[in-house]
């Protein structure tokens, strides 16, 4: 059940950071969705940094890693929205910009976006043509950097 594993991961990630400060003042809201949507960030660029050489021809192209890798991205990126409800800006919390809830249709059609990227790099990978992988991640990387553009501060 690899499709299980990404939100696992995530959801652990989720409980030891919360485990973490646990002792500390409670956490508000907004700071649980801070702290939600970044475990599943780190989840997801763990897994593109993986990838990333294997396309740059920087590391060996090992096929069924790859395939694991791209599943895992596009299990999480549909996660991603749920973790910018309304009020989750904390100013100095978050690289996130305040526009996102300034302009949530287009944010969330740049989500959309990402992942349909995700999901087509998820399926070519399974076929383990390297030639039509490096398009397909190259997709993923610009769809995630449009949405960074515009709405993370840098």
């Amino acid at each position: 059940m690899p499709s299980i594993r990404p939100a696992l991961v995530a959801g652990f990630a989720l409980a030891a950071a919360t485990a973490a400060v646990a002792h500390g003042a409670p956490k508000s809201k907004a700071e649980q969705a801070i702290d939600y949507r970044h475990s599943v960030y780190h989840v997801i660029a763990w897994n593109v940094h993986l990838m990333q050489p294997q396309v740059e021809g920087k590391a060996p192209y090992d096929k069924d890693a790859f395939a694991t890798q791209a599943a895992h991205v596009a299990a999480l990126v549909p996660m991603l929205p749920e973790g910018f409800p309304e009020g989750s800006f904390v100013k100095g919390k978050t690289e996130a910009k305040p526009a996102i809830w300034e302009k949530r249709a287009e944010f969330d059609e740049l989500m959309k976006r990402f992942a349909a990227k995700s999901s087509a790099l998820a399926d070519v990978a399974k076929g383990g043509d390297l030639a039509k992988i490096k398009p397909a991640f190259n997709d993923l990387t610009q769809a995630c950097k449009a949405c960074h553009d515009k709405f993370k501060e840098d």
